[in-house]
């Protein structure tokens, strides 16, 4: 676990709450499916911030919807209690 905490990407999340297909974010960020496809799994290593931009506008929602900070005393609690649970 990181000593500092992760972001969490909730993508996938918003996707299927706004009843969009990844096919139709892709046209309307104009991004590549690919590339949300890996934001949706939250195997992105470095955000870009324009690609941040896109994908609010094309959801239209906030950055607080669409990214989550998670302290690491969470994320060592939730590896501990399993799943379900809320750790701190």
């Amino acid at each position: 676990m990181e000593q500092y905490g992760t972001i969490k990407i909730k993508l996938d999340r918003l996707i299927k709450d706004r009843g969009m297909s990844k096919n139709k974010l892709s046209h309307r960020a104009e991004m590549q499916r690919s590339q949300i496809n890996r934001y949706c799994s939250n195997t992105v290593t470095r955000l870009d911030v324009d690609v941040l931009a896109r994908l609010c506008t094309a959801l239209n929602c906030g950055i607080g919807e669409l990214l989550e900070y998670v302290p690491p005393c969470q994320d060592e609690k939730a590896a501990e209690a399993g799943p379900g649970e809320k750790g701190c």
